[in-house]
């Protein structure tokens, strides 16, 4: 944990300052503004760490309200960067041109204020679309083919939500408006892959009551993200069960002439000794190859040894970046980072791009989505 804070303090931290500079360059403010401006960064960079100080401590309406601007700021600084390198690179393209060339090309070069309030008034712009980007839950729809389906059964439907980050920011509100699209689908099945809380507050039992209002008639099931960790897995483990899940860590259930849900641990617990090292392939292997096996995982890593041996794996953890262009360094970490992708053996992975918002209650070109997993015996296939 002292490593992850030391690395994200570096470079959360350059990155304000490679902003302070930017605004001294174009704007050569004076000694109280730059002290203000320093003050106000060195706030915001210290406020992930102060807000779950003041979580922890009590202090939840203090909490809140850092999260808002503390996260949001974030979002912001995200959006300006990207744009701000953008036009960065341009003046560098000018710059060289113009050594090559032994020309001034000083008409092509964008002022330096203008380097500032362009990339913000974008990144303010796209802050904005962001906000209501994160409200529209999209209905994701997915049919998969399988004869390991009772013929009697003929169709199934599962919905998974994922990294729905149920803490200060997603609410009770919020939270509402993801049931009512859960319910109107009528699911036989509730899945939450991993993140469904992230905060440390005692009281969520009036989120665990609407969570309690789905009923499914094969049961719902969870498994544990990073987040559940970091929140706190007793009290995380206490909210998932209060709430109507079935949590597997490193084991499975067996719906009589259905399927088989398996599910494993967040490897997030392992710096907390709280991780269940249970062997995927190991889990998997020993179980009858003519059921339908879906195995919850949180982030999309397919294991190679375990391949073949799940009919399909639910995933999340990546929100495809959530703010665009972040999805660009996500991409090379995770190649599937939403959507459905077949793997080798008659297997599939799906993952979600989230229910809901980490950070900043904002997305970027990555709106949250509810999945509708539909698994159809070929003999009822239209």
């Amino acid at each position: 944990m002292i490593l992850f804070l030391g690395i994200f303090f570096l470079v959360y931290g350059s990155v304000h300052l490679y902003v302070f500079l930017k605004v001294r360059a174009a704007f050569s403010p004076g000694i109280l503004t730059n002290i203000f401006l320093a003050l106000f960064m060195v706030l915001m960079i210290l406020s992930p760490v102060a807000i779950r100080f003041a979580e922890r401590s009590g202090f939840e309406m203090f909490a809140r309200v850092l999260s808002y601007t503390g996260y949001t700021w974030m979002g912001i600084l995200v959006l300006f960067i990207a744009a701000s390198l953008v036009v960065d690179l341009y003046r560098l393209v000018v710059f060289v041109f113009g050594l090559i060339a032994k020309k001034d090309f000083s008409c092509f070069m964008i002022p330096h204020t203008h380097a500032v309030l362009f990339p913000l008034a974008l990144s303010l712009i796209a802050t904005v679309y962001g906000f209501f980007e994160a409200r529209d839950i999209r209905t994701e729809k997915v049919v998969i083919k399988t004869g390991k389906i009772p013929a009697e059964i003929g169709k199934l439907k599962i919905v998974q939500i994922s990294d729905v980050h149920i803490g200060l920011i997603m609410g009770e509100e919020r939270l509402k408006k993801i049931l009512h699209i859960v319910k109107s689908e009528n699911p036989d099945i509730l899945v939450s892959t991993g993140d469904l809380v992230d905060g440390q507050g005692d009281d969520l039992s009036i989120i665990a009551d609407l969570l309690n209002g789905i009923t499914p008639r094969y049961g719902k099931f969870a498994i544990t993200g990073n987040h559940e960790f970091y929140a706190g897995l007793n009290h995380s483990v206490q909210f998932i069960e209060e709430s109507g899940f079935t949590l597997l860590r490193g084991e499975h259930s067996t719906i009589e002439g259905v399927m088989i849900v398996a599910g494993i641990d967040d490897p997030a617990g392992e710096r907390y000794n709280q991780y269940r090292n249970i062997s995927e392939k190991e889990l998997l292997a020993g179980l009858p190859g003519d059921t339908f096996i879906l195995l919850l995982k949180h982030r999309p890593v397919v294991d190679s040894s375990s391949v073949g041996f799940f009919d399909l794996q639910l995933s999340g953890h990546v929100h495809k970046g959530q703010i665009f262009p972040l999805s660009i360094i996500t991409g090379f970490i995770y190649p599937t980072q939403e959507g459905l992708a077949r793997l080798p053996g008659n297997s599939y992975l799906y993952v979600s791009r989230g229910t809901g918002t980490w950070g900043p209650p904002i997305r970027f070109l990555a709106p949250p989505e509810v999945t509708v997993i539909e698994l159809v015996h070929p003999q009822d296939f239209t």
